[in-house]
């Protein structure tokens, strides 16, 4: 039998940087918050590892942004990509601080995360290594979750107003409400791999869309001391329908003519894994009767650029400010929180719908060697992208069939 319930007002279940985001903006509102994890901190979860423009945003109203400097990352000053026919372009982030240089990072999950959870950590409840198995309901109204405690093999039973599901592609919360979902057509199968010892590495992020992975496409991110993000994705759809294994794609992009010699004498230093990401491209409903979904339980992965560090924090920064809202309502109900969805998709929807367009033409390979072919000539197509990195220039600029005829004339 599990022990008695304890009595909370918010129980976040998952402590990655959705999960771990809204845990510590709901406690600073001055909510008695629940963070639950099934695994314990530092833990790996397979990722680019890149971290966003947005992502440093929230960080700083957080509180953490300095923070950031004192935890293993590597600098990324930009962007280099590549077209099929082998045309590359190397974009800088812009200038836009006054008092600083601009730039970006990449951090490993196991870092980035953990940087999060114990930040989480300083201001709300957090237990580890407990796996949530079922949620407390009311009538039609979720009022908690219930559970096995790892350590001790004990059921226990947690009760809440809010129960914020953030517990990944395969969300508990989200199977137990019926809105868990991976559609084909809105989801990518991609591999991870780290290396050391790649030669030619400037800082860059490098996306590579090679004719060996396409429609998919191949990365490399830098990280700390040397070492990189490596991998390939493609849309779940199409790497069903052209029976091509993923694992060998990223071996004939890495023996490829352009990258041959880069890899030579590189070392493979960890497994290489795989994972799903349900992108945003498909408008998944992520609220209900006393709970909401955030990052990938919610399907909110940029179908673009395959990132989801972003919107996940976004999301869970947008779901303790309905919440907030919700305790001074004192209304939990469904009909309360699609506020939640209407105000989170009005902030990241536009973006997550440009980045499907940007997508379809990411699997043109005459539209690729074009914009890529231009941009290596023309200063101002490369201005453009070279905006977008900091959100200066917004992506449906980009996608925007009037935008694409003049580059075609230009």
């Amino acid at each position: 039998m599990p022990d008695k319930a304890q009595e909370f007002d918010v129980i976040v279940v998952g402590g990655g940087p959705g999960g771990s985001t809204c845990a510590s903006f709901c406690s600073k509102a001055g909510l008695k918050t629940l963070l639950l994890e099934a695994s314990k901190f530092p833990r790996d979860k397979v990722c680019g590892d890149a971290i966003s423009g947005k992502s440093i945003g929230i960080l700083r109203e957080l509180g953490i942004e300095a923070e950031m400097q004192n935890i293993l990352h590597g600098r990324v000053n930009g962007v280099l990509l590549s077209s099929p026919k082998g045309t590359l372009l190397e974009v800088p982030i812009p200038q836009t601080f006054k008092d600083r240089e601009s730039y970006g990072y990449c951090s490993r999950r196991m870092v980035y995360d953990n940087f999060l959870f114990q930040h989480a950590k300083k201001l709300a409840v957090t237990m580890e290594e407990f796996r949530v198995t079922d949620l407390v309901r009311e009538g039609s109204q979720v009022v908690g979750v219930k559970g096995l405690d790892l350590k001790t093999r004990q059921e226990k039973e947690f009760r809440a107003k809010m129960v914020v599901g953030a517990d990944g592609a395969n969300s508990v919360v989200a199977m137990k409400t019926g809105l868990h979902e991976v559609d084909p057509n809105h989801s990518c199968i991609a591999l991870r791999a780290y290396y050391e010892g790649i030669t030619g590495m400037k800082n860059l992020i490098e996306i590579h869309f090679l004719e060996e992975v396409l429609p998919g496409y191949f990365w490399i991110f830098p990280l700390e001391n040397g070492l990189a993000n490596v991998g390939v994705g493609m849309i779940t759809h199409d790497l069903r329908k052209s029976n091509k294994k993923l694992e060998e794609a990223l071996n004939n992009a890495i023996q490829s003519k352009l990258f041959r010699e880069r890899f030579k004498d590189a070392k493979l230093i960890a497994p290489i894994r795989g994972w799903t990401l349900p992108f945003g491209s498909k408008h998944r409903k992520c609220y209900g009767n006393g709970f909401v979904l955030l990052g990938d339980a919610a399907s909110l992965i940029d179908p673009f650029s395959g990132e989801g560090i972003g919107n996940a924090m976004t999301s869970g920064r947008t779901a303790a400010r309905i919440i907030k809202q919700a305790f001074e309502a004192g209304d939990f109900s469904e009909a309360f929180l699609k506020k939640y969805d209407a105000t989170l998709w009005q902030e990241i929807g536009p973006e997550l719908q440009t980045s499907l367009m940007l997508q379809k033409v990411g699997r043109n390979t005459m539209l690729l060697n074009m914009i890529i072919s231009k941009a290596a000539k023309n200063k101002h197509l490369r201005d453009l992208i070279s905006g977008m990195l900091v959100n200066e220039v917004p992506k449906k600029t980009l996608a925007d069939p009037l935008f694409l005829l003049k580059v075609l004339v230009s």
